[in-house]
């Protein structure tokens, strides 16, 4: 009769807390931390780009990113992002965890730095290589998903597992407040470098042309904090239970957890191996779907319903802070200034917590605006503090190891495919609000 449970996993299920795995906190969430700078600092630039490509000659208003272009720079990382889960979450299961983790690391660094670059300088070129490489960006955002949650399932012991991950999911709001901080400070810089007046005292001049490379930077800044863990990933042993439970390769499975553990493990023979795997059976089986259908539709659903939200709220923060007045009108700013204000009332956001309740008109008058970000700042917090954390933990504990990344990159697919909904409704849904109102900016700005 085989022992109740392998060594190797038991040793790591009941270790103590150590170095290795605040080691991996780190290298994990690093990769997380630049996904969530990544795929938000866009929502920082974007009004700036208008301005720069799609300034009108005599409009009353600072140029805006026409509904079509700003549906695909909003939306194409998402869909890049969705069809990474998916096929990074498979190809980690496949080749192993290590091996893919450097894939979709490499490219977000490659993708960061082009999506700065532009084949030209017109709007068509400088919007169409945009759009490129972000899709591509976010195609490896895409593969750390799944990956990152799979590799701290999997490095923690039993008792602080979901601590771990969660703490991997913490990055999160890191990444969208460095976003926040770094736009406050480069924009800051080149105000204070090209000063230019208001876009109502000289439309051409409130745009200097040294803005071209500020959304630039911001952009491509994304590709530092995920070089500077590249190297650290690689000397990542592959994890035990994929090693052992996937692999089947149990003398490599104790070496790796006997080096970072700092302790003697025994290698169990193939035959326990095989009783601890119990039998095979496939992925979308009748087996699988037996034991694990309705965990894939709680993973899957939950993660869809909470994206809608959390995503077009995100995105389209900047529109809801010029419509409550919390931005100066955009005609009143130059197009720096413009950056920077976008930037401090985001990063705000995300320091208190990073929608308002009823009645709602209450919230939208000038003179009750603190109360507004006060309640808005609070969805944020228990949408992080609860289900936005649950929905990445949960995938990564509940599934066979043999399963647990693509299960994992399925259900954050499904997320995305939420982010999707949520992004481009809300996008058109401005639209519609700006054209019933007479306004004219790129997002939701309704009159108040």
């Amino acid at each position: 009769m085989a022992r109740e449970q392998l060594e190797v996993l038991s040793k790591l299920d009941a270790a103590k807390t150590q170095l290795y795995h605040f080691t991996a906190i780190v290298i994990a969430g690093m990769g997380f931390f630049t996904d969530a700078y990544d795929l938000f600092c866009i929502s920082l630039v974007t009004k700036l780009i208008g301005r720069i490509y799609y300034h009108v000659d005599g409009a009353p208003k600072p140029g805006s990113l026409p509904p079509n272009v700003a549906a695909a720079v909003n939306g194409v990382a998402f869909v890049g992002t969705l069809s990474g889960q998916l096929f990074f979450g498979w190809l980690g299961d496949k080749m192993g965890r290590k091996k893919v983790y450097g894939m979709t690391l490499m490219l977000m660094v490659i993708c960061s730095i082009a999506s700065g670059l532009s084949f030209g300088r017109d709007a068509k070129a400088v919007m169409g290589t945009l759009c490129f490489f972000r899709f591509w960006l976010g195609f490896g955002i895409g593969g750390d998903y799944p990956l990152s949650a799979t590799i701290m399932s999997e490095y923690s012991n039993k008792k602080t597992r979901g601590a771990f991950i969660a703490a991997v999911f913490a990055m999160q709001g890191f990444g969208i407040l460095a976003g926040g901080i770094f736009a406050i400070i480069i924009s800051s810089a080149f105000k204070a470098r090209f000063d230019a007046p208001p876009y109502e005292v000289d439309a051409l001049g409130s745009t200097v042309p040294q803005a071209d490379y500020v959304w630039r930077i911001i952009l491509m800044v994304g590709a530092l904090p995920a070089a500077m863990t590249y190297y650290s990933r690689t000397k990542m042993p592959e994890t035990a239970r994929y090693t052992a439970l996937v692999a089947k390769n149990m003398e490599q499975a104790a070496a790796d957890m006997s080096k970072v553990m700092q302790v003697e493990i025994q290698a169990e023979s193939q035959k326990e191996v095989q009783a601890q795997n119990g039998q095979s059976y496939g992925l979308f089986s009748k087996e699988f779907l037996s034991r694990h259908g309705l965990h894939l539709l709680g993973t899957t659903s939950t993660w869809f319903l909470l994206d809608i939200a959390f995503y077009s709220q995100n995105l389209f923060q900047k529109d809801i802070f010029s419509a409550i007045g919390w931005i100066p009108h955009a005609q009143t700013m130059n197009a720096l200034e413009e950056v920077y204000f976008i930037a401090r009332a985001q990063t705000l956001i995300a320091i208190c917590s990073t929608v308002p309740a009823i009645p709602y008109e209450h919230w939208t008058l000038r003179e009750n605006r603190i109360g507004f970000v006060v309640l808005y700042s609070l969805t944020f917090f228990f949408a992080n503090f609860g289900p936005n954390a649950t929905t990445f933990v949960v995938p990564a504990e509940i599934f066979p190891a043999r399963f647990r990344s693509t299960c994992h990159g399925i259900s954050s697919a499904t997320g995305k495919l939420g982010a999707m909904v949520g992004a481009f409704g809300f996008l058109y849904l401005g639209k519609s609000l700006e054209e019933m109102s007479g306004e004219n900016e790129d997002g939701l700005e309704t009159k108040v």
